[in-house]
């Protein structure tokens, strides 16, 4: 047999359908690396990540042992949007549980090194600036906003975003431009300024 290291990932996911394990484990091991720094630079916690991380790979292990895996040739796309999904699903269980907020926890200010720069003025405006948009982003539809951290916070093409979240190139774009125009709307209701200058 071929080594399995140089086949496709729907040959090994044929293969691993079809009981053959170590099939599998190349797949896991072709990855894993990506789909966990993808997991941990959205939710930005190490416990968290490796739970999601978990989920994902047996819900991919179900899928394909059910026969319920449809081959489209971007088995990676497919992976990357199952741990999307269930990302998506923490967080809205997240919310509906009202954790607290660290921003609820009080900074120690006078043994702050950050703050003994002297630019400390402009450190303080830029925070401002991006808390503001943080808040702005929140407040976005959940389909604009998606694309949007996608686009800047992940820094995927148009392409990889429509392949995760299923739609074409155009509507990703579409979504983004409706994102911006909703946050410049926003930001003048609410006089917010979003200039660094």
């Amino acid at each position: 047999m071929k080594n399995l290291k140089t086949m496709t990932d729907e040959t090994l996911v044929d293969l691993y359908a079809h009981g053959n394990n170590l099939a599998f484990d190349v797949l896991l091991n072709r990855y894993k690396k990506s789909i966990h720094s993808y997991i941990y630079y959205i939710v930005r916690n190490h416990d968290l990540t490796e739970d999601i991380f978990q989920d994902t790979f047996l819900k991919v292990i179900m899928t394909i042992k059910q026969g319920r895996y449809t081959d489209t040739g971007k088995f990676k796309a497919w992976i990357t949007r199952i741990a999307h999904n269930i990302i998506i699903d923490n967080f809205r269980q997240e919310r509906n549980e009202n954790t607290v907020s660290n921003d609820e926890v009080e900074a120690d200010l006078l043994n702050d090194m950050r703050l003994c720069d002297s630019n400390i003025e402009d450190e303080m405006v830029q925070e401002q600036v991006f808390k503001d948009i943080k808040k702005l982003v929140h407040h976005l539809p959940e389909n604009q906003r998606e694309v949007l951290e996608m686009r800047f916070y992940q820094d995927m093409s148009f392409k990889e975003i429509a392949d995760i979240t299923g739609v074409s190139i155009n509507t990703a774009l579409g979504r983004m431009r409706y994102a911006i125009l909703n946050m410049r709307r926003m930001a003048d209701e609410h006089h917010i300024e979003l200039s660094l200058t």
